[in-house]
């Protein structure tokens, strides 16, 4: 598993050498986003797009 300073490490290095420090900040946030997403996942599970699916046509027939 990598660590917080590894993963940044990795972030500065996919960004062109001319981005700003919001540029940093966004990228860091939506990696930490999709790490939430991931383990929120992991840990309750997901649901497929056929029972998406036909959750929406039942609100949409209401």
């Amino acid at each position: 598993m990598s660590t917080a300073k590894d993963d940044v490490r990795l972030l500065l290095d996919k960004l062109p050498d001319d981005c700003s420090l919001e540029d940093v900040q966004y990228h860091l946030y939506v990696v930490e986003k999709i790490r939430r997403g991931i383990g929120r996942a992991e840990k309750e599970g997901t649901t497929t797009q056929e029972e998406i699916e036909r959750q929406f046509e039942r609100w949409m027939s209401k």
